[in-house]
C-alpha cells in the first residue's frame, strides 16, 4: 500500500474586484469639476457685465458748440402748426375733429403772428378748418389766418397768448448770400418735435412754380434735409438769423434726396408786414387789361398784349396804348410788353411777377412792340 500523501487544498480564485467605486468617482470628478467651471464662468461673466469705466470726452469742438448755440436760441421761435377739419357724423349733430396736415412755422413779433407756407393753411379755403399753433414750450393756442399770398407761398397766423412766451425769431438778409454757407433748417417732420439738419447753401437764384402758377424768385437751393412737416420752418444762417422759409422739396419719394428751397427772407420781410397789414400783398398797379396768353399765342404774338388802358392811370399817363378798332371796325393791335427792366417777359405770369417785385412809387421801364417800332416806356407804379 503506498504511503499516504496529502493533497493540499486547492486556491479558491479572488473574487472578481468591483469597478463601481472608481466609476463612482470619476462621475463625482466630472460633477465637481462642471460645476467648478460653471461657478468660475458665471463669476467671469458678472465681472465682464459691470458698466466700464467712462473715458472723459473733453471739450465740444467749435463748431459743434456754435450748432448747439443756433438750435438753442431758435427753437423757441419755431411752432407746430396742425390743421384740423370739422366734421359733422351723419344724422346727428356732433362734431368731430379730424387731423388733415402739419407744418412748421416760426414766432414773427410779439403781437403773436406766426409766418408759415400758403400751402400749409391752404386747405382753409375748403372748408371748415382750424389751427392749433404749438410753441416749443407745448403751449397750445388756436391760429387764426389773417393774410395770405399764394404766388410767394407765404401765410400769416395769428394767436392769442402772452407776448412773455413769444419769441420773434432774429431776422437776417438774403441779399449777401454765397453759395457754400452753412444753414440750419428747424422743423417738424412727419409731425415729430423740433428737429435741426444742417447743410449748405447749393444755389442761389433758383425759381420754382407757386401754388397760382405764377413764379416765385431768387429760392434758396440747400442740401439740408427737409421733409414733410419741414414746410414754414425757418433756414438759418451760421449767425442764427432767418434767411429763407423751408418750402418744398425736389423727390420723387417725397422724401428728402438733398434738393430742397426755401423762399428768401427779403421777400418774406417784404409781404409778411403786408398780411398783417392787409391780409393780402397790395400789387402796385400799372392800369391796364392784358390778353389772355393764348389768344397772344393764336395771334402769333410774343409777349403780353395790352387790351384796355384805364382812364387816368400811369398806364396812360406813360402814353401807353390799347387794342382798338378804327373807322372800318378792324382792329388794331395795342402795345406789346416784351420786357420789364431788361426782363424778358413771355406770358401775363411772367409780368404779374416782375410787377410785384415792387412797390407803389416805383418807376418801371417796360420795353413795347407798337407796330413795326420798338421803344421803351417808363410807368410809375401806383
Amino acid at each position: 500500500m503506498p504511503p499516504f500523501v496529502e493533497t493540499p487544498p486547492r486556491r479558491q480564485p479572488p473574487p472578481p474586484r468591483s469597478h463601481t467605486p472608481l466609476l463612482l468617482a470619476i462621475l463625482l470628478g466630472l460633477i465637481v469639476g462642471w460645476a467648478m467651471y460653471r461657478l468660475a464662468d458665471d463669476w467671469m461673466a458678472r465681472k465682464a457685465a459691470v458698466p466700464r469705466v467712462v473715458t472723459p470726452r473733453g471739450e465740444l469742438a467749435a463748431d459743434e458748440a456754435a450748432t448747439i448755440a443756433i438750435f438753442e436760441n431758435a427753437s423757441p421761435s419755431v411752432v407746430f402748426i396742425t390743421s384740423v377739419a370739422l366734421q359733422s357724423r351723419f344724422f346727428g349733430l356732433d362734431v368731430t375733429r379730424i387731423p388733415q396736415g402739419t407744418g412748421s412755422g416760426f414766432v414773427w413779433d410779439q403781437q403773436g403772428h406766426i409766418v408759415t407756407n400758403y400751402h400749409v393753411v391752404a386747405g382753409a379755403a375748403n372748408g371748415p378748418v382750424t389751427f392749433e399753433v404749438a410753441l416749443a414750450d407745448g403751449t397750445t393756442s388756436r391760429g387764426e389766418v389773417i393774410g395770405v399770398s399764394p404766388e410767394n407761398d407765404l401765410a400769416v397766423l395769428r394767436i392769442s397768448v402772452p407776448a412773455s412766451k413769444l419769441r420773434p425769431i432774429p431776422i437776417g438778409t438774403s441779399a449777401d448770400l454765397q453759395v457754400g454757407q452753412k444753414v440750419f433748417a428747424i422743423g417738424n417732420p412727419f409731425g415729430l418735435d423740433q428737429t435741426l439738419t444742417t447743410g449748405i447753401v447749393s444755389a442761389l437764384g433758383r425759381q420754382i412754380p407757386s401754388l397760382n402758377n405764377r413764379v416765385i424768385k431768387d429760392v434758396i437751393q440747400t442740401d439740408a434735409a427737409i421733409n414733410p412737416g419741414n414746410s414754414g420752418g425757418p433756414l438759418l444762417d451760421s449767425a442764427g438769423r432767418l434767411i429763407g422759409v423751408n418750402t418744398a422739396i425736389y423727390s420723387p419719394s417725397g422724401a428728402s434726396a438733398g434738393i430742397g428751397f426755401a423762399i428768401p427772407v427779403d421777400t418774406v420781410n417784404r409781404v409778411v408786414p403786408e398780411l398783417i397789414a392787409h391780409g393780402r400783398v397790395v400789387r402796385p398797379q400799372m392800369g391796364v387789361a392784358l390778353a389772355h396768353d393764348s389768344l397772344a399765342r393764336r395771334l402769333g404774338i410774343k409777349g403780353v398784349l395790352i387790351i384796355h388802358v384805364e382812364e387816368g392811370s400811369p398806364a396812360q399817363r406813360a402814353g401807353l396804348i390799347g387794342t382798338r378798332q378804327d373807322a372800318r371796325g378792324r382792329w388794331i393791335l395795342g402795345d406789346i410788353i416784351t420786357a420789364i427792366d431788361d426782363t424778358p417777359v413771355d406770358t401775363v405770369a411772367d409780368l404779374l411777377t416782375a410787377v410785384g417785385e415792387h412797390k407803389a412809387g416805383d418807376t418801371v421801364r417796360l420795353t413795347i412792340q407798337r407796330g413795326d417800332r420798338r421803344g421803351t416806356v417808363e410807368v410809375t407804379l401806383e
